[in-house]
């Protein structure tokens, strides 16, 4: 059995080949049934002596296989003209729409980057808290109306026992402060984003699910003019416009004093229109200087530690940024309004 000479002659068969016909043919004499040349060789492998059988019928296999492989990347070959053919290539293509990052996300990270280039960390919490660190903390008295139920979003969890209230859907990033401030001494400088949640009706302006941003720095010797020169650094790096500030006196549970700051009107420049209401002014965040309560509660001494904090609505800023009209917009995860926001981060 010259087996190569079987071979040379099989692929220069196969190479001729140019219709199905002509591959049946070839078929047939290599491995029909009837007059294949390879079934012939097998039937004769059993005439050979006992010890050539073993090797000669590895290598008529091999050859089979070769032989059949080859027919059938052939009948590919032959068929994909035919499959060609139903295609109809005058069909206009399918259009690829490059993805855009969300206008919420596009804001976080602007705020994020100019905190770090101050020396700030980005710090994370989970979305169900503890009343302790929601609520008791941060210096909430037990009667405060953000604990009724009717406020705020509580979470009934078999594992809490009798005390069913234990936990909640954060309706602040102010617990990422708490539980950051239990894990590190001063000095503390870290930044605060994420979801919150609150018992608000859907409209334009209210959402029970919206984002939040907050800002804590501890440390010896921190003063409220820290706090101004670090609101009034962001705020124009943020609306890259130099913009005046305002603080009017507020409450806020943590902190004491505490201040409402409004920016002079990016749209105006303070002069009067319809987006400020003709004050010349925006108000955009509350701020404080971390209420010694708050520092008690946290193990830190609050007669040598001081610290500010203040937090803003990231849909806030970015309707601000980008004259959004409604808040809904946000969340419909409509296309068409997201599309125009394809910038490179």
């Amino acid at each position: 059995m010259d087996l190569e000479k079987l071979r040379k002659q099989f692929v220069a068969r196969l190479e001729s080949v140019r219709t199905p016909g002509d591959l049946e043919e070839v078929r047939n004499d290599y491995v029909g049934r009837k007059r294949g040349i390879l079934t012939a060789l097998l039937k004769d492998i059993p005439k050979l002596p006992a010890e050539e059988r073993g090797e000669a019928g590895k290598r008529v296999n091999d050859f089979k296989q070769f032989v059949e492989t080859e027919l059938e990347s052939r009948k590919n070959l032959l068929e994909q003209p035919a499959k060609l053919e139903l295609t109809d290539w005058s069909l206009p293509g399918k259009e690829y729409h490059p993805g855009a990052p969300h206008p919420l996300t596009i804001v976080r990270r602007k705020i994020e980057d100019i905190f770090r280039e101050m020396g700030y960390a980005v710090a994370d919490g989970p979305e169900i808290e503890t009343d302790f660190h929601n609520f008791t903390a941060l210096n909430f008295p037990p009667d405060h109306p953000a604990r009724d139920t009717q406020d705020t979003f509580f979470v009934d969890r078999p594992e809490d026992g009798p005390e069913k209230r234990n936990c909640l859907l954060r309706t602040h990033t102010s617990p990422v402060q708490i539980r950051n401030m239990l894990q590190h001494k001063p000095p503390v400088r870290i930044l605060c984003p994420g979801r919150v949640y609150r018992k608000d009706e859907m409209d334009a302006t209210h959402s029970p699910i919206f984002h939040q941003i907050e800002c804590l720095a501890v440390d010896e010797g921190i003063t409220f003019a820290d706090l101004k020169g670090t609101l009034l650094h962001f705020l124009r790096r943020l609306f890259e416009s130099d913009v005046r500030l305002s603080f009017r006196p507020t409450f806020f549970p943590f902190t004491e004093p505490s201040a409402d700051v409004s920016v002079s009107c990016v749209f105006c420049d303070g002069k009067g229109c319809s987006v400020c209401k003709n004050t010349g002014w925006i108000e955009i965040l509350g701020s404080g200087m971390v209420h010694p309560a708050v520092l008690e509660n946290v193990g830190y001494d609050s007669e040598k530690y001081t610290g500010f904090a203040f937090g803003l609505g990231i849909e806030r800023i970015a309707i601000l940024m980008y004259g959004i009209p409604d808040i809904r917009l946000f969340f419909q995860n409509d296309l068409r309004f997201l599309s125009q926001f394809r910038i490179v981060l």
